[in-house]
């Protein structure tokens, strides 16, 4: 039994002797019985019993509303934190509209307790503004989000400047949020500064107790590796992962049980490292680690830890594949999928996202054996998938079905279905054009890939003045994004610039098509082939 087993028996026995008091005497021991579900809750949640902590915060919630009722200034408070746990709860289960309701009440509360005393519970509403914001992200209102983030972050900088050893954690950890949010928004650099002064942050803070914050130092610098890659300084990326998995081995052989899990988050990003350097080999031994450790948390707690397996089982058949193991591979994900199908069989709102994606990634690796119409198939169910996810909540899952439908398309045409194609990636490329409009920074290089995509299928069908046009639009965003992100995207320009050639010589404009090879080449000494476009999750 581990100390979490153990802290989950103790405050079991806890509420058991509350509810016994509360039923003599609730006025007194109410109190005491909500805070105690309130942390039982936490406690279940991290044992990955989401159903069960889900149960004990309502009831918790339950009774501060009795007592808020007759005591609103003494219970506000106990209250409003509640219901920002039962959002947690509620967005780890998937249900991410209940979610919001939940954290925007506990705002709402947490607003009218700072009014009136600004110095005893802004702070409480700065942490309530973060959890809203990772909310409305999830939801895809990724412009609240940002605005969200911005708010709670002023608001721990304000306090850091008065109280910078009480408030200064809680500013680097809102740093690393406004940093996803910025991320999300396709800011780059910004997001990269964001995440360096956190990380900042977090140094001058494990200086000083390396005890208390080598995780968050650890997780800041994971992190920030993430970003660096994404700006293609893979590697700075590489230095700062290295620099994150050496503290989690320390933390991990102290404490196994306790950070096993985060460090096989950051071996995951060490292999996404390595695979972008070129080192597959080192890259297939860090996810075969990470996986074990993932085998070894899900024998002993399946429900917390299957979710970290499928997805690692994901990541592991990509590097198989980069080294050839084509077999290999489709045994990784074929496993990975079957996993994300029981946790959607329990909980479909929380895993069908996930389960979409491993069905993406199946279609790709059978595609890669030559089985194109099961590949056909996996691509199909994961774009159902999609359009129902869609029903629900467009904002947060658009970007999914339009990748889907990329690639739905491609394996529609890798059959000789070049009518179906067409419809596919013009519905993608459309879902991508309404993205891009409100989020250009984010989204341009996706309605790039798909453009590309549309200028082949319009090509195969003999459509060559129209797909002369959509390719031509294509390279125009590649060089907008190109112009700010070179290590990033000059190979997809390089390959746009290719079909744009083969476009014009199809069209017999012979000068033309021989000055886009030639800039090609000087892109890229070794031209690359002409090839649909795969895009992947974001």
């Amino acid at each position: 039994m581990d100390r979490q087993e153990e802290a989950l028996l103790t405050i079991e026995e806890a509420i058991e002797l509350y509810r016994q008091l509360a039923a003599d005497d609730p006025a007194a021991f109410n109190p005491d019985l909500a805070m105690s579900l309130n942390n039982l809750s936490n406690h279940l949640s991290d044992l990955g019993c989401k159903e069960e902590a889900l149960l004990a915060i309502e009831e918790a919630i339950e009774l501060y509303r009795q007592l808020a009722a007759d005591q609103l200034a003494a219970f506000n408070p106990d209250l409003a934190s509640s219901l920002n746990n039962l959002s947690l709860c509620l967005s780890k289960l998937g249900r991410q509209e209940e979610s919001l309701l939940a954290i925007e009440e506990a705002i709402e509360r947490h607003r009218k307790l700072a009014g009136d005393q600004p110095a005893a519970f802004n702070p409480a509403l700065a942490r309530s503004l973060n959890n809203l914001s990772i909310c409305l992200s999830d939801l895809g209102s990724h412009v609240k989000a940002l605005l969200t983030i911005q708010e709670a972050t002023e608001l721990y900088r304000q306090l850091a400047v008065d109280r910078p050893a009480a408030f200064n954690p809680d500013l680097a950890k809102s740093l690393n949020n406004l940093s996803t949010c910025l991320s999300d928004q396709g800011c780059k650099e910004e997001a990269l500064l964001a995440i360096e002064e956190a990380t900042e942050l977090h140094r001058q803070l494990a200086a000083d107790r390396p005890v208390a914050f080598n995780p968050d130092l650890a997780k800041s610098l994971n992190n920030l590796s993430t970003y660096l890659s994404n700006l293609g300084r893979q590697e700075e990326a590489l230095l700062a992962i290295e620099e994150a998995i050496e503290l989690r081995r320390q933390l991990a052989a102290d404490q196994p049980a306790a950070f096993n899990p985060d460090l096989a988050i950051s071996l995951k990003n060490l292999s996404n490292c390595l695979s972008d350097l070129g080192h597959q080999q080192e890259a297939l031994l860090a996810i075969e680690e990470a996986i074990e450790l993932c085998r070894q948390l899900a024998a002993d707690r399946p429900a917390a830890f299957n979710p970290d397996l499928a997805t690692s089982l994901n990541n592991l058949s990509n590097r198989l594949s980069d080294l050839g193991c084509k077999e290999e591979a489709l045994l990784a994900i074929k496993e990975a999928t079957e996993l994300h199908r029981q946790l959607a069989a329990d909980q479909p709102a929380a895993f069908n996202p996930d389960l979409a994606m491993s069905l993406n990634n199946l279609s790709n690796h059978l595609s890669h054996l030559g089985c194109k119409e099961e590949a056909l198939l996996a691509i199909e169910e994961a774009t159902e998938l999609h359009r129902r996810l869609v029903a629900d909540r467009p904002a947060a899952f658009n970007p999914d079905l339009a990748m889907s439908l990329n690639n739905l398309s491609i394996h529609l045409s890798a059959l000789g279905h070049q009518e179906e194609a067409l419809l596919a990636i013009k519905e993608a490329t459309e879902l991508y054009r309404q993205l891009a409009a409100d989020q250009p920074a984010a989204f341009n290089p996706d309605l790039a890939g798909s453009l590309g995509n549309l200028s082949l299928c319009l090509s195969n069908m003999g459509c060559q003045e129209e797909a002369l046009l959509a390719i031509e639009e294509a390279i125009e965003l590649y060089r907008w994004v190109v112009a700010v992100h070179p290590a990033v995207f000059n190979t997809v320009l390089v390959k746009s610039l290719k079909i744009l050639s083969n476009c014009l010589s199809g069209l017999s404009r012979l000068e033309e098509a021989s000055l886009a090879a030639e800039e090609a080449i000087k892109l890229c000494q070794e031209p690359t082939t002409d090839h649909l476009t795969v895009l992947s999750s974001k």
